[in-house]
C-alpha cells in the first residue's frame, strides 16, 4: 500500500460540476483530492479488506439477531421502547436493505481494524461508485497511469443489479428517495442513487423530508400529495424515532423503508462492544466496552470514547487513564458512550488514511479512502483515489 503523487486532471473541476459533482469542494477546501492516489496489491484487496468485510457483516448480522430478541439490549442500545417491535419485525420480516460500509484502520501490513459500521446512511457514495472510476479511466486511458491499473470497484453495478432485483420484488411500485434541504452532499447522493435505480428500471420520485405530510388515516405523502408506500431515506432512525411524526412509524404503516429499521442497531456504535463480546479477539476487531463495563478494560492501553449515535467522527474523545481529551466537537453524546481500543489511523506522510469498505446485498464491493490532516476524519476530510497494481 503505497500513496503517490500525481498530477490532476486539467479542468476536472468544471467536469465534476457538468457531472452533478457539485461538492467537490466545499468551504474553500478541496473534498475531492487528485493530487495524489493509493496504489493496493490485489492480494491486500482481496484478503485484507474484501475478506474480511464480507465476514465481519455477517458477524453483525448476528449481533441484529440477538439485540432484537433481547429487550435488556434494545435499551442498552438506546432505542425507545415504543420502537423496540418495530425494529424487531423489520428483522423478522426480513426487510430488504441496500447498502452499508464499514470503515477500517489499515496500513497493508497489519490485518485491517473495524472502526464503525454505517449501515444506515453512508455518503460518499458517488465518489466511490462513479467519479472515482471516471478518474482512473482518463488516466489510464491518457497513459498518465499504468494501463494494467484497476480498482476495487463494483459499487455501481452492484447498486444497479440490487435495484434490479428489489423492482422484482416490489413491482409497480414507486420508490421515493429523501433527504433534507440545503445539504448538497446529501442531495447528490441520493440523486446518484435514483440514477442507479432509474438505470434499473425502477420507477422512482424525489422528496425533501421536510416536504414529507401525512394522511387523516396515517399515510406519508409527497410534496404533491401522493402516498408514499416506499422510501429510501438519507436520514437517521435515531432522528426519525423523535419526530414528531414518528409515533406512526410502526409494523402497520403502509410503508416499506430504505434502509430498514433493523440498521438502527447495526449503525449504533453499542455494535462495537457486542461484537468483541461475542468474537473475543478476531484478528479484525478492537477491543470495545459499555461504559458500566469499563473494568474490563484494564488490559487495555488507550481507549477512544464514542457516542452511541455519533456522525462523522463527531463527539470523540482519547481516553488514557484518567485523562480525556475531546479530539471533535458535535452534538451527540447524551445517549450514552461506548469505549474502544484506541488505533491511530495510519499516516503517509501527514496524511491519516481511513477506508471505507462498501458491500451491496452482502457482498463486497469496492473501498473509499478519506484521509485528513488530524488523527478523525470528519464530513470534509478529503476523498481520495486509489488503483490495483500488482
Amino acid at each position: 500500500m503505497f500513496r503517490h503523487p500525481i498530477s490532476p486532471r486539467k479542468n476536472w473541476q468544471g467536469l465534476a460540476n457538468e457531472m452533478g459533482f457539485k461538492f467537490h469542494t466545499m468551504f474553500g477546501q478541496p473534498y475531492w483530492d487528485e493530487t495524489a492516489y493509493y496504489q493496493f496489491s490485489l492480494k491486500q484487496i482481496e484478503q485484507d479488506i474484501e475478506a474480511p468485510t464480507e465476514e465481519i457483516h455477517q458477524m453483525c448480522l448476528d449481533i441484529v439477531d440477538r439485540v432484537v430478541a433481547d429487550e435488556e439490549l434494545l435499551s442498552r442500545f438506546c432505542i425507545p421502547e415504543h420502537k423496540w417491535e418495530f425494529v424487531r419485525d423489520s428483522w423478522l420480516t426480513n426487510q430488504a436493505s441496500l447498502y452499508s460500509r464499514l470503515d477500517f484502520a489499515y496500513d497493508g501490513k497489519s490485518p485491517a481494524k473495524l472502526y464503525e459500521n454505517n449501515a444506515d446512511t453512508p455518503t460518499s457514495v458517488y465518489e466511490t461508485g462513479f467519479w472515482q472510476w471516471l478518474w482512473l479511466e482518463q488516466n489510464v486511458d491518457n497513459a498518465v497511469l499504468h494501463r494494467n491499473s484497476d480498482q476495487f470497484n463494483s459499487l455501481q453495478d452492484k447498486l444497479i443489479q440490487r435495484f434490479r432485483t428489489l423492482l422484482l420484488e416490489n413491482p409497480a411500485q414507486i420508490l421515493h428517495f429523501s433527504c433534507c434541504k440545503n445539504t448538497e452532499e446529501d442531495r447528490g447522493t441520493v440523486q446518484y442513487l435514483q440514477d442507479c435505480a432509474s438505470a434499473a428500471g425502477l420507477p422512482n420520485q424525489f422528496v425533501y423530508i421536510e416536504d414529507i405530510g401525512m394522511t387523516s388515516l396515517g399515510d406519508f405523502t409527497d410534496h404533491n400529495d401522493q402516498i408514499i408506500t416506499w422510501m429510501f431515506k438519507l436520514y437517521p432512525w435515531e432522528f426519525m424515532f423523535q419526530e414528531e411524526f414518528g409515533h406512526h412509524l410502526n409494523s402497520n404503516a403502509n410503508i416499506n423503508w430504505l434502509e430498514p429499521a433493523w440498521k438502527s442497531v447495526l449503525s449504533n456504535k453499542a455494535l462495537l462492544p457486542m461484537l468483541w463480546k461475542h468474537f473475543p479477539h478476531h484478528p479484525n476487531l478492537l477491543p470495545a466496552f459499555f461504559e458500566d463495563e469499563l473494568n474490563n478494560s484494564n488490559s487495555v492501553i488507550g481507549l477512544v470514547k464514542k457516542p452511541l449515535f455519533s456522525r462523522e467522527g463527531a463527539n470523540i474523545s482519547f481516553v488514557d487513564g484518567s485523562k480525556s481529551v475531546l479530539m471533535s466537537d458535535g452534538p451527540y453524546g447524551q445517549e450514552g458512550y461506548i469505549y474502544q481500543q484506541k488505533h491511530l489511523l495510519p499516516r503517509f506522510g501527514k496524511n491519516h488514511t481511513l477506508i471505507g469498505s462498501w458491500l451491496v446485498d452482502d457482498k463486497s464491493a469496492g473501498i473509499s479512502i478519506r484521509e485528513d490532516s488530524q488523527p478523525i476524519t470528519q464530513d470534509l476530510s478529503r476523498f481520495v483515489p486509489h488503483i490495483i497494481l500488482s
